[in-house]
């Protein structure tokens, strides 16, 4: 027949194409975990426990590892999978061998060199998106980016990382928020949705430049824009409305809520106490950030994440919640009593809870995925009566 093309016979990927592929991103996620684990072992160390020596770069460094070297890579290596293209790749690869590079006998200059050249790629990275479609949620996420590259040449110039922690929050913030613009933005009036959050975001961002240059009144500011940010996602984002669902989509809201709550807790920590780069203050600001906002929302979106970039199912089981009420039970420990009222036990207590929660969920999410995708059962047929 004139006029019908007959259609193009695709070939199906080979399994072996697919595990070579998965194979490769391994690699890619290899110092992620690595830097996860070493900052685990330094985090035990800094809490107080009698653990074998600790490199004293491994310490200093601690921060670090858990944003530039595993959070970060993480970031960056999902965004590298989405474009799809060779180059991309080579920006979580610097992210993550720099940060190990770090605390290898070197000069630190080389890894800290290495980590901001990966961050300038996550900028490169969301420039080819926002080529390819323009929305306001790119912005947001470019702003985030923004402040991961100021954070790590501020590193590179022997800043301290006690002061880079609004830069690294703002990275963190501002990568979620604008994910979730994404996913609401369907639901918001006007002409220009989402115009709100990123009039906060500009401010989160430019007042990480106030906390660095002017810190008595740049912390109390850097907390009110928070607050800012933080009332946006709690009115628009569509974790209110799926909190009443079930399954995975009630866990994620579930995991989502309770890590903005923790961002209210540190917004509110900045705006009374202002600077608080050391004590028992910086300690939970620092952990009510990285560890209730930023590991809730790794634990809301592994199932999803996940998959994409390693082609591998990660099914939702209810069992996810378990490590999830660990988390923020032993951050209220170790906040709201340990840091709080002064009580080292209990933030001894809370420190370590914080890590048996983190290393719980990857137990957890290593046998989902072993497991492979939960078995429904399948309706009855209904009995079919003679008449």
């Amino acid at each position: 027949m004139t006029g019908v093309t007959a259609p193009v016979q695709v070939r199906p990927k080979s399994r072996r194409a697919v595990i070579d592929r998965t194979g490769i991103r391994f690699l890619f996620l290899a110092p992620a975990g690595a830097s996860l684990l070493l900052g685990l072992y330094a985090a035990t160390a800094l809490l107080g426990f009698d653990v074998p020596p600790l490199a004293d770069r491994v310490a200093a460094s601690h921060g670090a590892l858990m944003v530039f070297g595993f959070v970060g890579t993480l970031i960056v290596l999902e965004r590298a999978v989405a474009i799809k293209r060779w180059w991309a790749f080579t920006a979580p690869a610097l992210l993550g061998l720099g940060s190990l590079l770090v605390l290898a006998p070197l000069p630190s200059w080389l890894g800290r060199t290495a980590i901001a050249v990966g961050a300038l790629g996550l900028l490169l990275i969301y420039r080819s998106i926002w080529r390819r479609q323009a929305m306001t949620a790119i912005a947001i996420q470019f702003l985030g980016g923004v402040n991961l590259q100021v954070a790590a040449i501020l590193w590179l110039a022997n800043v301290p990382v006690a002061h880079l922690i609004p830069a690294f929050s703002a990275f963190l913030v501002l990568t979620i928020a604008g994910e979730r613009l994404e996913l609401a933005r369907l639901t918001l009036r006007g002409t220009h949705p989402g115009r709100g959050l990123l009039w906060a975001s500009l401010s989160l961002t430019g007042c990480v430049s106030l906390a660095l240059c002017v810190p008595a009144f740049g912390y109390p500011l850097f907390g009110m824009a928070l607050f800012w940010v933080v009332c946006w996602l709690f009115l628009h984002d569509v974790a209110r409305r799926t909190l009443g669902s079930f399954g995975l989509p009630r866990y994620m809201a579930a995991c989502l809520l309770s890590g903005y709550a923790w961002l209210v807790v540190a917004g509110g920590i900045w705006l009374v106490e202002g600077a608080a780069t050391s004590g028992a203050t910086y300690d939970a600001v620092i952990h009510a950030v990285l560890l209730g906002f930023t590991l809730s929302m790794i634990m809301a979106h592994a199932p999803v994440i996940l998959p994409a970039v390693l082609h591998r199912p990660l099914p939702y089981r209810p069992i996810m919640y378990l490590p999830v009420a660990l988390l923020h039970a032993s951050l209220v420990l170790r906040v709201l009593f340990g840091d709080a009222r002064g009580l080292p036990h209990l933030l001894q207590l809370g420190g370590s809870l914080n890590i048996t929660a983190l290393l719980l969920f990857i137990v957890i999410a290593v046998v989902s995925a072993v497991l492979g995708p939960v078995q429904q059962a399948k309706p009855a047929r209904p009995v079919r009566k003679d008449r």
